[in-house]
């Protein structure tokens, strides 16, 4: 399914406003109201809020070192990025659940990517991004990228209080999903696009060359992968043999990148 022509129009336009250059003396007034109205930690942010040239470039603002630390124990399995817990599922026959108990397929979801690997019996971590989240997303191991496919689709938003609503919404929207190769198996990341989110960028892979990689590229622990330039979902598929969920983790609970969401099997 595609996007309309109206929302995709409404999420160039906003694109386009984003993109738009503040006037020097403006920026840093302008993205303190919008961090008092989103509740963002500017003690975070690396550059000075007068380096941020548009609303865009602040969204996709960089930390400081040392703002999102990853675990050294090698059984941690961190999240990936900032955002809300929406679900935690275990696959079975094919399906995960967006909201509300609503299934969808998984591999509806992963498109081309992955169809080689067994999923039933792995498991799925929702994590919802909102605009006062860190907005990149980074590797919770290392390994190697070896497939970045983007599956075109509507652009319906993907706020907790609409998916309760409309079925499905995962599988349908624009998406990335991207494939990493690890030494204990491989991993799926599916970047979901929304109502106002129609870019999804991938450090070192451009959109017209979706597919597998030429030339795999290799990710350290906690190296940045790719970012929203807007606010959406990250969805995270393992197949079994993968990790587990942590027991304390549930639906709502707010996460920071690097914050254990799961642990691998001995």
């Amino acid at each position: 399914m595609s996007a309309t022509p109206l929302r995709r129009g409404l999420s160039f336009a906003l694109g386009w406003l984003a993109d738009r250059g503040i006037p020097r003396p403006l920026r840093a007034p302008i993205f303190r109201t919008y961090a008092r109205a989103y509740e963002v930690n500017l003690s975070e942010v690396r550059l000075p809020l007068e380096e941020h040239p548009s609303m865009g470039a602040f969204f996709v603002r960089r930390l400081v070192d040392g703002a999102r630390p990853f675990p050294s124990d090698a059984r941690v399995f961190p999240s990936p990025c900032d955002g809300t817990v929406q679900s935690i599922d275990r696959i079975e026959r094919d399906t995960i659940l967006q909201a509300k108990g609503r299934p969808y397929s998984v591999r509806e979801l992963l498109g081309p990517v992955g169809s080689d690997i067994a999923l039933d019996g792995g498991h799925a971590w929702t994590i919802y991004l909102s605009p006062r989240d860190y907005h990149r997303v980074h590797t919770p191991v290392a390994g190697s990228l070896v497939e970045a496919v983007w599956l075109p689709g509507a652009r319906y938003s993907v706020a907790p209080k609409v998916l309760a609503a409309r079925p499905k919404v995962f599988s349908i929207n624009e998406r990335c999903v991207m494939r990493i190769e690890t030494a204990r198996g491989p991993l799926f990341y599916v970047m979901v696009g929304a109502l106002n989110v129609g870019r999804i960028k991938v450090v070192g892979v451009e959109q017209a060359s979706s597919g597998r990689l030429a030339s795999p590229r290799a990710l350290a622990l906690g190296e940045e992968l790719a970012r929203f330039e807007m606010g959406s979902t990250v969805i995270l598929v393992v197949p079994p043999g993968g990790p587990l969920p942590a027991s304390e983790l549930a639906p709502g609970k707010s996460l920071r990148m690097g914050e254990s969401i799961g642990s691998w099997p001995r």
